[in-house]
Protein backbone atom coordinates (compact mmCIF):
# COMPACT_ATOMS: atom_id res chain seq x y z
CA UNK A 1 0.00 0.00 0.00
CA UNK A 2 1.78 3.13 -1.22
CA UNK A 3 1.50 6.38 0.66
CA UNK A 4 2.64 9.86 -0.32
CA UNK A 5 3.46 13.34 0.84
CA UNK A 6 4.07 16.44 -1.32
CA UNK A 7 7.39 15.10 -2.66
CA UNK A 8 7.52 11.32 -2.39
CA UNK A 9 5.37 8.29 -3.03
CA UNK A 10 6.63 5.51 -0.78
CA UNK A 11 5.98 2.06 0.58
CA UNK A 12 8.39 1.72 3.52
CA UNK A 13 7.60 -0.71 6.32
CA UNK A 14 10.01 -1.49 9.11
CA UNK A 15 10.27 -4.19 11.76
CA UNK A 16 11.70 -2.49 14.85
CA UNK A 17 12.76 -4.17 18.11
CA UNK A 18 14.20 -2.62 21.27
CA UNK A 19 14.71 -3.58 24.91
CA UNK A 20 14.72 -2.02 28.35
CA UNK A 21 18.16 -1.41 29.81
CA UNK A 22 19.82 -4.68 30.89
CA UNK A 23 16.88 -6.46 29.21
CA UNK A 24 14.98 -6.20 32.49
CA UNK A 25 11.41 -7.53 32.42
CA UNK A 26 9.75 -4.28 33.52
CA UNK A 27 7.03 -4.03 30.86
CA UNK A 28 4.40 -5.74 33.02
CA UNK A 29 1.43 -4.97 35.29
CA UNK A 30 -0.06 -2.19 33.20
CA UNK A 31 3.21 -0.72 31.90
CA UNK A 32 2.77 -2.86 28.79
CA UNK A 33 -0.72 -1.47 28.08
CA UNK A 34 0.40 2.09 28.76
CA UNK A 35 3.38 1.67 26.44
CA UNK A 36 1.06 0.48 23.65
CA UNK A 37 -1.09 3.60 24.12
CA UNK A 38 1.99 5.86 24.00
CA UNK A 39 3.25 4.15 20.84
CA UNK A 40 -0.16 4.63 19.19
CA UNK A 41 -0.17 8.33 20.15
CA UNK A 42 3.32 9.02 18.83
CA UNK A 43 2.68 7.13 15.58
CA UNK A 44 -0.54 9.08 15.00
CA UNK A 45 1.19 12.41 15.70
CA UNK A 46 4.09 11.57 13.37
CA UNK A 47 1.77 10.20 10.66
CA UNK A 48 3.36 6.75 10.86
CA UNK A 49 1.06 3.82 10.18
CA UNK A 50 1.25 1.28 13.00
CA UNK A 51 0.65 -2.08 11.35
CA UNK A 52 1.36 -4.43 14.25
CA UNK A 53 2.78 -4.16 17.76
CA UNK A 54 3.62 -6.50 20.62
CA UNK A 55 5.09 -5.67 24.00
CA UNK A 56 6.86 -8.45 25.89
CA UNK A 57 8.17 -8.00 29.45
CA UNK A 58 11.72 -7.45 28.17
CA UNK A 59 11.35 -6.18 24.59
CA UNK A 60 9.08 -4.43 22.08
CA UNK A 61 8.25 -5.34 18.46
CA UNK A 62 6.74 -2.87 15.99
CA UNK A 63 5.78 -3.21 12.36
CA UNK A 64 5.37 0.35 11.18
CA UNK A 65 5.19 2.29 7.91
CA UNK A 66 7.13 5.57 8.03
CA UNK A 67 7.59 8.44 5.59
CA UNK A 68 11.25 8.14 4.47
CA UNK A 69 11.64 11.92 4.69
CA UNK A 70 10.75 11.72 8.38
CA UNK A 71 12.73 8.53 8.97
CA UNK A 72 12.40 5.48 11.15
CA UNK A 73 15.19 6.72 13.46
CA UNK A 74 13.28 9.88 14.36
CA UNK A 75 10.12 7.86 14.99
CA UNK A 76 11.90 5.39 17.30
CA UNK A 77 13.63 8.25 19.11
CA UNK A 78 10.28 10.00 19.67
CA UNK A 79 8.61 6.81 20.94
CA UNK A 80 11.48 5.87 23.25
CA UNK A 81 11.84 9.41 24.59
CA UNK A 82 8.19 9.96 25.45
CA UNK A 83 7.60 6.44 26.75
CA UNK A 84 10.69 6.54 28.96
CA UNK A 85 9.60 9.78 30.58
CA UNK A 86 5.96 8.76 31.09
CA UNK A 87 6.51 5.14 32.14
CA UNK A 88 9.19 6.14 34.66
CA UNK A 89 6.77 8.72 36.13
CA UNK A 90 3.81 6.33 36.28
CA UNK A 91 5.43 2.99 37.20
CA UNK A 92 8.01 3.09 40.01
CA UNK A 93 9.66 -0.21 39.04
CA UNK A 94 10.66 1.36 35.71
CA UNK A 95 13.03 3.71 37.54
CA UNK A 96 14.17 2.00 40.74
CA UNK A 97 16.42 -0.63 39.12
CA UNK A 98 17.32 1.23 35.92
CA UNK A 99 19.40 4.36 35.24
CA UNK A 100 17.30 4.87 32.07
CA UNK A 101 14.40 2.83 30.74
CA UNK A 102 15.68 1.96 27.25
CA UNK A 103 19.00 0.92 25.78
CA UNK A 104 20.34 3.31 23.13
CA UNK A 105 20.33 0.51 20.57
CA UNK A 106 17.52 -0.99 18.54
CA UNK A 107 17.09 -3.39 15.63
CA UNK A 108 15.43 -2.29 12.39
CA UNK A 109 14.84 -4.13 9.11
CA UNK A 110 12.83 -3.23 6.06
CA UNK A 111 10.04 -5.61 5.15
CA UNK A 112 7.84 -6.23 2.15
CA UNK A 113 8.39 -5.49 -1.49
CA UNK A 114 10.22 -7.60 -4.03
CA UNK A 115 13.11 -9.85 -3.00
CA UNK A 116 16.57 -8.28 -3.28
CA UNK A 117 17.55 -10.60 -6.13
CA UNK A 118 14.57 -9.43 -8.23
CA UNK A 119 15.34 -5.75 -7.66
CA UNK A 120 19.03 -6.30 -8.43
CA UNK A 121 18.17 -8.06 -11.70
CA UNK A 122 15.68 -5.28 -12.58
CA UNK A 123 18.35 -2.59 -12.11
CA UNK A 124 20.97 -4.62 -14.00
CA UNK A 125 18.60 -5.00 -16.98
CA UNK A 126 17.60 -1.31 -17.25
CA UNK A 127 20.07 -0.57 -20.07
CA UNK A 128 18.70 -3.49 -22.09
CA UNK A 129 15.06 -2.33 -22.01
Amino acid sequence: MSESNNNVTYDCQYHVVWCPKYRRGVLVSGADRRLKAIIREVCAERKARLIEMEVMPDHVHLLVAVDPQYGVHRLVKAIKGRSSRLLRQEFPWCRTRLPSLWTNAYYVATVGGAPLSVIKRYIENQKHV
